[in-house]
């Protein structure tokens, strides 16, 4: 039996990483005698140019009927000035909506190797190791109205931020769950002294509390967290947000370790498949230049085979050989620096399936 795997290789340098990233696939069910069926579909801006919609039907109906779904990256500037219903984004977000993937794991730590890379103090760094879990189906970025119209003092526009509380109790839950297996210190995020939404939300963490007597609540109002994730990141195990906080928290800690192209997420409902990415964008100055940092798509990819498959020591196995190739002094051009010599994207992807071999015995 084939474990059927969609890749949507979408906008930008989204093809260059996920190519590598099949690849890399590919390898490891050679090594482990793995069978995979890996089929692709179009999504964003490509999708847009070819098929009139950033999400066509086949693309959903391919992504119902796989086990796990691969995404490199939308959107660019080719496309910022479509209306709302024709941008890249717009695709991404009916992807997660249909599918109803509404937690997001961003895990952050730093590899040993790349401490010099991140901006913070290497004493900062040590001991970070922790995972943002963000709500994605709901908020802002969903809520309705959305709307511009024009009034007494020009446009006004209205976004609408939308929550139930069945919908905060699902991923709180998720963040207890997650936090008993690891550190057992759950820190909620909100903005609890001027949004309802945010009071409401901490009166559910407070709530569920009572079920986790195990485990540490904290809360944390967003301005100070992203103060604390600079001041002293390690003091976080896992940290549990609503979509925009999220979104913002972990792009901020993705830098930690040294580059956004380091991050991989899932994206994960209660049934069904995961999605899987790094967290960077298209990045379409570089596009197409073989110049893109794979890792972080890598990185996703042994997210997939532990959460989707629970192939664990495959993940393993590519976890080590991407520490592997990063120990022995081996960069992409954004985690090397000025002078310094670095791989192609895929001068990276060769390199780490090559010290995969090592790992498999």
């Amino acid at each position: 039996m084939s474990n059927r795997i969609a890749v949507l290789p979408g906008d930008g340098i989204g093809p260059e990483i996920t190519k590598e990233a099949v690849v890399l696939l590919e390898e490891i069910a050679r090594l482990f005698e793995r069978n995979i069926d890996i089929r692709y579909g179009k999504i964003g801006g490509i999708a847009i140019d070819e098929e009139g919609t950033p999400l066509p039907e086949a693309t959903l109906q391919l992504c119902r009927d796989s086990d796990a779904i691969l995404l490199g990256a939308v959107g660019g500037p080719k496309w910022d000035k479509q209306p709302a219903h024709l941008r890249p984004e717009t695709g991404l977000l009916a992807l997660r909506k249909s599918l109803q993937l509404y937690a997001n794991l961003r895990p952050v730590s730093v590899f040993s190797s790349l401490a010099d890379a991140s901006p913070l103090k290497r004493e900062l760094l040590r001991d970070v190791d922790m995972v943002i879990v963000r709500e994605l189906t709901g908020g802002l970025y969903f809520g309705t109205p959305k709307e511009r119209r024009e009034g007494e003092q020009g446009l006004e526009v209205v976004d609408t931020l939308y929550y139930t509380e069945a919908e905060m109790e699902r991923i709180l839950r998720l963040g207890f769950e997650m936090a008993r297996h690891r550190r057992r210190h759950l820190t909620s995020v909100d903005k609890a002294n001027v949004l309802e939404s945010s009071r409401v939300w901490r009166e559910t963490a407070e709530r569920l509390a009572g079920e986790y007597p195990d485990v540490t609540l904290t809360h944390m109002l967003v301005d100070n967290a992203a103060m604390q994730l600079i001041k002293n990141p390690s003091q976080f195990d896992v940290i549990v947000t609503e979509n925009m906080f999220g979104d913002i928290l972990s792009d901020e800690a993705a830098m930690i370790t040294g580059s956004i192209g380091m991050l991989p997420s899932a994206s994960l409902s209660e049934s069904g498949p995961g999605l899987y990415e790094p967290i960077h964008g298209s990045a379409p100055d570089i596009a197409g230049q073989n110049r893109a940092n794979p890792l972080a798509t890598f990185l996703s990819v042994a997210m997939m085979l532990r959460q989707s498959f629970q192939w664990t020591r495959e993940a393993d196995v590519i976890e080590r050989a991407i520490e592997t190739v990063l120990a022995e002094g081996w960069r992409t051009r954004d985690l090397s620096k000025p002078g310094e010599s670095c791989l192609t994207t895929a001068e990276m992807g060769a390199k780490v399936r090559e010290a995969l071999v090592q790992y498999v015995k």
